[in-house]
């Protein structure tokens, strides 16, 4: 029950679009995944957006997952391995996260415009771009401060323990 794959289960940060705004492909791996994703191919390689369709609270497509999922191994797990932190302790940081990315969801359509991209990452690039922009402080009141504070903190969160960083 605490083998360190099951944080990876319990998480999926990588799979729903909070850590990683997209999965490269393969020119090998197009044929099968773009009959279950939505594949971006370009010069016969592909790409997809996450979050991925195949994420629904576990991979429905795991033991033929894209290379690029299959070799991904964010610091919380990393660590969880290599027993510098224990399970139980790695849950409840998954479960931080997950509180954080919620408040911050909730306050997104009180926004006074709207963000473009399905994907966690990338909204949080695009409200991140337009909230240091030069006609921020016309589109800001008090409350989007606190989303700017509130997205500065999972920031943090996710370099410190995941190794990702939704600004890098």
């Amino acid at each position: 029950m605490n083998d360190p794959t099951n944080i990876c289960l319990s998480c999926g940060f990588c799979c729903d679009g909070t850590v990683v705004g997209f999965v490269q492909l393969s020119r090998e791996e197009l044929p099968l995944l773009s009959e279950s994703s939505d594949v971006e191919n370009t010069n016969g390689e592909g790409f997809f957006l996450q979050p991925c369709s195949n994420y629904c609270n576990g991979c429905s497509i795991y033991s033929k997952r894209p290379r690029h999922c299959a070799s991904y191994a964010c610091a919380l797990l990393e660590a969880v391995e290599q027993k510098q932190i224990d399970f139980d302790s790695a849950i409840k940081i998954v479960e931080v996260v997950r509180q954080k990315k919620m408040a911050i969801e909730s306050r997104l359509p009180l926004l006074p415009f709207e963000l473009r991209s399905q994907s966690f990452y990338f909204k949080m690039t695009e409200l991140k771009k337009l909230l240091q922009s030069d006609q921020a402080e016309s589109l800001l009141v008090p409350n989007h401060l606190d989303l700017m504070s509130d997205l500065d903190e999972l920031d943090w969160v996710l370099s410190k323990e995941f190794g990702a960083s939704i600004f890098d």
